[in-house]
């Protein structure tokens, strides 16, 4: 049986770490209203040039140079860029364990195809480089702010490589944001782009030639894929660690529950012991 002082040392160790992680989830709730904020705003944009995409596509369906575009070429998949975002840190939950196990099975489903990884953030670098996988790159610390010149940098990289048939596709592997409680495992194909034409409500009128204008916002999209999907990691991230830390302080808090009750079971206990003894004792002396 484990002695008082034992007993109050548990609680106090328990104790400090219930603040610990009350201040985790608080700094996570504030981080999450700013990066939820910054998703939701990058979501029309990323609809809606698709959906211009698709426009341009309708019109220029008969000009041979759509066809043409090295973003829109379409091989057999033998070699493979995987982009995987993970988060800096831990204490998430099954946030990044999740992302890894599923890059994983992405592996085993395309075999034997060759698939390099592109990796954004601490924990899947640190994974994949002890896993000896081929890696293309590795970009660490970049979504504690994330930045739209960055993210158009990693998806002009990767469409360089597309373009000069140094991959035949490229999948894009993210939590996305859908609430506070709720992050989405998504895998998206990157490239080649799929560009479905269809006849919008709304007719724009383009100064330039259709076929030119779509050629320019090809790259863009893909950027723009890049950027909005490092947004939603971040989102979802703060949130897996709102929830895990709001768990843990709930169960340090029950924790303490059962050691104080524990422990003044104890304390009862000995207290009864000695009364034991002394009543024996005078007892004795009768």
């Amino acid at each position: 049986m484990p002695s008082l002082i034992d007993l109050r040392r548990r609680i106090r160790s328990v104790r400090s770490t219930q603040q610990i992680t009350k201040a985790m989830k608080m700094v996570s709730a504030a981080r999450l209203r700013r990066a939820q904020d910054r998703v939701i705003s990058a979501r029309p944009y990323s609809a809606t040039l698709r959906q211009l995409m698709s426009h341009l596509a309708a019109l220029a369906a008969s000009d041979e140079r759509i066809g043409a575009h090295p973003l829109l070429a379409r091989r057999e998949e033998k070699r493979i860029q995987l982009l995987v975002l993970t988060s800096d840190r831990g204490l998430a939950g099954a946030f990044n364990s999740n992302l890894i196990k599923a890059a994983q099975r992405f592996v085993e489903e395309h075999s034997p195809a060759s698939v390099e990884f592109e990796l954004i953030g601490r924990k899947g670098c640190e994974f994949f480089r002890k896993a000896r996988v081929p890696i293309t790159g590795e970009h660490i610390g970049v979504l504690t702010r994330v930045d739209y010149r960055y993210a158009a940098s990693v998806g002009q990289k990767i469409a360089d490589r597309f373009a000069a048939d140094e991959i035949d596709a490229a999948y894009l592997l993210n939590n996305e944001f859908k609430s506070v409680v709720s992050q989405k495992l998504t895998i998206a194909r990157l490239l080649p782009i799929t560009v479905e034409p269809h006849e919008p409500q709304v007719r724009y009128i383009f100064e330039q030639p259709p076929a030119q204008i779509l050629a320019k916002l090809l790259p863009r999209y893909v950027e723009t894929e890049v950027y909005r999907a490092m947004l939603e990691t971040a989102a979802s991230e703060h949130a897996a660690r709102m929830t895990a830390m709001d768990a843990a302080t709930s169960n340090a808090a029950e924790m303490i529950d059962k050691l104080t009750l524990y422990m003044n079971r104890v304390r009862q206990a000995s207290i009864t012991k000695e009364i034991i003894e002394v009543v024996s004792g005078a007892a004795g002396l009768e």
